[in-house]
């Protein structure tokens, strides 16, 4: 089975998000802001993470270049998950290395879709 780490501020996206995981046979494991999130890596790097941008302690775009400069760390697939929608928004994940974006709120076929689109399905 493939792993994703969900980083999201709210509960309720991340049981969303697990719940549309599981089903897609992925195992899951949660952070609430970019600091856990990279404890969490620095521990075992995920296959995919599924990222929000507007967190507390650290924010969605700082977590991903320091998840980018970890040993291995350029092997996750990320998934920006924000209501962050404009061009520069979008352009800065990308070049900070994130794989794809999605819009909140998101659905299990647009997850999937997206996830089929990096391969990970």
């Amino acid at each position: 089975m493939k792993s994703c780490l969900i980083v999201d501020d709210s509960k309720v996206i991340r049981m969303v998000a697990r719940k549309i995981l599981h089903e897609l046979s992925f195992t899951t494991v949660e952070a609430e802001d970019g600091q856990q999130a990279l404890d969490r890596c620095k521990e075992a790097l995920p296959d995919a993470v599924l990222l929000d941008w507007n967190m507390p302690v650290m924010n969605g775009i700082d977590f991903l270049r320091e998840l980018r400069k970890l040993p291995g760390g350029d092997k996750p697939v990320v998934v920006f998950c924000t209501t962050e929608n404009d061009i520069d928004h979008i352009q800065e994940a990308i070049t900070a290395g994130a794989n794809e974006y999605i819009m909140k709120p998101f659905d299990s076929e647009i997850l999937q879709a997206k996830f089929s689109q990096v391969g990970l399905l």
